[in-house]
């Protein structure tokens, strides 16, 4: 049998204008965006809409930036598409994934995830961190990489995406040793990123406590979709494990390759991208070329997929199954 999953963006996918199109053509999704100027205090739809790339990459506002987009979108494709088996998403996404499960309010996640921005910048102050991505080593040749650079200061995978794509982080010295070693093994390319610190490390020791704190303040609900954390790449048991699973996120690496092949090995064949960007598609066809990808970013993106959707069987059906994922 066929099984769908969802999967949501993470920071750096975002954009100006990102979910306008959503607002323009649905009731509910206008909802997200009133709810989150709402939670948040300010125009955060407005900075979506027409905000300077400036203001919309500072981490405290991309964050919730983005989770806002994609649970916009979200509500545009629960009324055409049933609901998926499997969830999942990289970084920030894995709060949208939680917002699609229900596990997570969408007014608490969205005021959780513009902390969790500020927390993570605050964390190193600026130039001391940095990331790296290393093209064309395995992941385990990475990890030798980060061991062997390791006397020249903190470095340590963050992200290990798809075949042949790790990102390091850590103090810039040691990374850009590592990038040197990374090349000197063969790597087709090994780039500093522009990013402000080094995300999914342990240098963010300072913001997963802090995180930890507003957590105690957050209601977990029980998930009714199954959801896949990046820290280890496995479907959480039961919602008593989500508070401490996103404190550790925060500073693990993001087990993405092993997070998509694990939800392949339990039947899914159809990804939908939900959020700004395609960035997740194309990892995700490096993974598997077999399945079906498909993103959802606007309207045009929309259409096209929800008609592929509907020819794959997955089109919404009699029985209303998002009737209790209201996420206001």
């Amino acid at each position: 049998m066929n099984k769908i999953a969802f999967v949501f963006a993470g920071q750096g996918a975002q954009y100006t204008g990102m979910g306008k199109d959503f607002f323009d053509n649905f009731e509910s999704s206008r909802n997200i965006f009133k709810l989150a100027d709402e939670a948040l205090g300010f125009g955060l739809s407005e900075i979506c809409f027409s905000g300077s790339e400036e203001e919309i990459s500072m981490t405290e506002i991309t964050q919730p930036a983005i989770l806002t987009v994609t649970s916009a979108i979200l509500e545009a494709v629960k009324e055409k598409i049933d609901f998926p088996d499997m969830v999942a998403g990289l970084s920030l996404g894995e709060y949208s994934a939680h917002v699609c499960a229900n596990s997570l309010d969408f007014k608490d996640a969205v005021k959780l995830v513009q902390k969790r921005g500020k927390y993570m910048q605050e964390a190193v102050p600026p130039g001391v961190g940095t990331m790296a991505a290393i093209m064309g080593l395995t992941k385990e040749q990475t990890i030798e990489v980060c061991k062997e650079a390791a006397s020249f200061g903190i470095v340590e995978p963050s992200n290990f995406n798809c075949p042949g794509q790790t990102v390091i982080g850590g103090e810039i010295e040691a990374v850009d040793k590592a990038c040197e070693i990374a090349k000197a093994h063969g790597a087709k390319r090994a780039m500093r990123l522009k990013v402000s610190a080094p995300f999914h490390t342990s240098m963010l020791e300072s913001a997963a406590f802090q995180l930890s704190g507003e957590l105690e303040n957050i209601n977990i609900r029980p998930m009714e979709i199954p959801v896949v954390t990046n820290v280890d790449a496995s479907i959480i048991n039961h919602e008593s494990q989500i508070k401490d699973i996103l404190v550790r996120q925060v500073m693990s690496s993001v087990h993405w390759e092993d997070s998509i092949k694990m939800m392949i090995d339990n039947g899914i064949d159809t990804f939908v991208e939900i959020g700004p960007g395609k960035t997740l598609s194309g990892f995700i066809k490096k993974i598997n070329k077999d399945v079906n990808t498909f993103n959802i970013e606007n309207m045009i993106s929309f259409e096209e997929t929800i008609n592929r959707l509907e020819e794959l069987g997955y089109g919404k059906n009699s029985s209303d199954n998002w009737s209790d994922q209201g996420i206001g």
